[in-house]
């Protein structure tokens, strides 16, 4: 008895300080996540357009002007907030608070140093347009379209206000995003013109009441345009590059990318992926040569034989009206493959819309997806294609060699099912709401690029009675991962090296495999963009590699549909943060 009572005096002494540091432990992730609610609602008060844009509609009456003081406030909400997060002891968080913490601690420091350092309101004139906003405050169905058609009344009484203030800050702007700012405050004038005529004649207000809106939509459409007007007389004898230059570059990356990589590596690591890609692409159309070529001799050249080889295999493609059509009917093809290979559950309720692109949104992308936010979960989410009308006969068919028959596919594995689309489902199911408004893009774009290859090595693209897709599939797939790897390549050599368009466009028609206008529109995109473009590449190597990392770890026990499930639970967050809880757990 001696002997035990030392020893269980020293384990209830243990025990007693386990007790108390479990009892602070869950005090301070209690004090956090009061701290997270208090934020979020801060956000959004400061915030009304991102509040509306994520669900979240008890500000959408309101619309902010751009001005200085403005910003000012931006900088100190954010100052404030790093200095409440220096307040918790981050070891005592669990492992989704701190996530939730770095995710937040970036994003103040990032925003602070958008606001102060890069200065793109100054400089990129397309930053100024309220169009999309208002355009979704009638598509969606979150509420009566009354009760949206009022909020949508108040609002627009500082539209012309909003857009006097955006001619008093913009003081050098970049030719480029003078001309995006053009274009896409033109074509969104039209949300006050047409869309908000038809939706008033599906409405119920009084005659009165529609008469008074009318009036002020006709305002914000003439502000709209004397915007764009205003930006055509803009006096600029010597604009400000659209290259960020390596000390904005690298900042950007920093704060925007969060990887465990540096801008310098990733451009390494897609340099090498590039070399591997050619040889695979090479050994490929030696073997499909006979097949398509077999009256021509295969060129010394590698380079050179693999587009020959691809010139001849792309010419199998849809019409160009047809091209939404055939991408709104791959997407039951999609659903069927991934329920049969069981590879991710996703949810039938959540409606995919595929659209002609909105004209607000053109000028940057052919394709891309519009998910509901956090708040809006049984929103729609909308597949916008961009429109091929009016294009002369020899781009459409440029555009549509590139999106062939098989690259629509991989197209759509990537933007909808089970890319974009279904990530982002799963990110507004996600317990963090942290996670969700604050989306990593390398994990989300990374995410669907990784989903094109692992549907291609489960077998989609086989033919009928075999379990390999065709040799075609896999060297069009090869094409397009190198589309990502090349985006890296052409967004740090642009804006940190200074490649020259010229220089620009060999490396995507020569070496990328790409149409001249695809070439075209990804210099455009360069042009209007800075390190967004490198989030592809940057995602899909940290995801693919902690993927085959597990399986080597878990060996029979790896399942791959628990793995994407998984995987997705934690939101959009970072993939270093995503890995570190997945192995913890």
């Amino acid at each position: 008895m001696k002997k035990i009572l030392p020893f269980l005096s020293l384990f209830l002494l243990v025990a007693c300080r386990n007790d108390k540091k479990s009892t602070d432990a869950a005090g301070e992730n209690s004090r956090f996540e009061s701290y997270k609610t208090n934020f979020v609602e801060a956000l959004w008060k400061l915030n009304p357009g991102w509040a509306s844009s994520v669900g979240y509609h008890r500000y959408d009456s309101v619309l902010v002007l751009p001005t200085d003081e403005r910003r000012a406030i931006e900088v100190a909400f954010s100052k404030s907030n790093l200095d409440s997060l220096n307040k918790f002891d981050l070891n005592t968080l669990s492992d989704a608070n701190k996530t939730d913490y770095y995710m937040l601690r970036d994003f103040f420091k990032g925003n602070i140093w958008s606001i102060t350092s890069m200065r793109a309101h100054e400089w990129d004139p397309s930053s100024y347009n309220v169009c999309g906003s208002f355009a979704e405050m009638l598509n969606n169905n979150y509420d009566s379209l009354d009760v949206r058609l009022n909020n949508f009344y108040l609002r627009m009484a500082r539209v012309p206000a909003y857009y006097q203030t955006a001619r008093h800050y913009v003081k050098n702007p970049t030719l480029e995003h003078t001309e995006l700012a053009i274009s896409q405050n033109l074509g969104g004038a039209s949300v006050f013109e047409t869309d908000l005529i038809e939706a008033l004649g599906k409405s119920k207000l009084s005659a009165k009441e529609k008469e008074a809106i009318v009036k002020r939509g006709a305002e914000c459409a003439a502000a709209v345009k004397d915007y764009a007007d205003w930006l055509k007389e803009f006096k600029n004898p010597n604009p400000r590059s659209f290259r960020l230059g390596k000390e904005l570059y690298m900042k950007k990356f920093e704060y925007d990318i969060q990887s465990g990589y540096s801008a310098d590596r990733i451009f390494e690591k897609a340099l090498q992926h590039k070399k591997e890609l050619h040889l695979k692409m090479y050994e490929l159309s030696k073997t499909l040569w006979p097949k398509y070529l077999s009256q021509v001799a295969l060129p010394e050249d590698t380079l050179l034989a693999i587009k020959q080889l691809i010139d001849v295999i792309s010419l199998k493609h849809v019409a160009p009206d047809s091209f939404q059509t055939a991408i709104a009917h791959q997407i039951p093809t999609l659903i069927n493959f991934i329920a049969k290979k069981d590879l991710i559950y996703i949810d039938p309720s959540k409606p995919l819309v595929v659209r002609k692109e909105p004209a607000y949104m053109a000028g940057l992308a052919g394709a891309s997806i519009s998910s509901p936010g956090p708040y809006d979960k049984n929103g729609n989410t909308y597949y916008n294609v961009g429109s091929l009308n009016g294009w002369d006969k020899e781009r459409a068919e440029s555009y549509l060699r590139e999106y062939n028959h098989y690259i629509l596919q991989i197209l759509n594995i990537h933007e909808a099912i089970p890319g974009h689309y279904t990530q982002l489902i799963y990110s507004n199911q996600s317990p963090s709401l942290i996670k969700s408004i604050l989306g990593n893009g390398a994990m989300v774009e990374g995410w669907a690029v990784y989903t094109e290859r692992m549907m291609l090595e489960n077998g989609y693209g086989a033919p009928a009675g075999s379990t390999e897709p065709e040799p075609e599939m896999w060297l069009m797939y090869y094409k397009w991962n190198l589309r990502s790897t090349c985006n890296t390549i052409l967004d740090y050599s642009v804006h940190v090296k200074n490649m020259s368009k010229e220089d620009a466009i060999k490396l995507l028609t020569r070496e990328a495999f790409q149409q001249k206008a695809e070439a075209e529109g990804k210099w455009r995109r360069v042009s209007l963009s800075q390190v967004q473009l490198c989030s592809y590449f940057t995602g899909y190597t940290e995801i693919y590699d902690f993927r085959e990392e597990l399986k080597k770890k878990q060996g029979d026990a790896f399942k791959l549909k628990q793995f994407h499930e998984k995987f997705l639970s934690y939101g959009s967050a970072p993939v270093k943060y995503i890995k570190e809880l997945m192995i913890k757990d």
